[in-house]
């Protein structure tokens, strides 16, 4: 099933989305935050979330990762 119709699969996605775009921030800041406008701009935007609201993404990280180890 797609990631689009399996709610669990999208939040999956985001996290990782978030995740990434927030580690390739760190390490190459000027590819990410040269395209802050347009289609690209949401990977911006998505690293700004990764970094400002760190402890909450990683907290909901080790909750989805538990649930797809365990419950799924």
């Amino acid at each position: 099933m797609s990631a689009l119709f399996n709610f669990q699969s999208l939040l999956s996605v985001i996290l990782l989305l978030i995740c990434t775009c927030a580690y390739l921030r760190s390490l190459f800041p000027s590819i990410i935050d040269r395209n802050k406008t347009g289609l690209l701009g949401t990977f911006w935007k998505l690293a700004r979330i990764g970094e400002r609201k760190s402890p909450w993404v990683g907290a909901a990280c080790l909750l989805m990762a538990f649930t797809v180890l365990f419950w799924s």
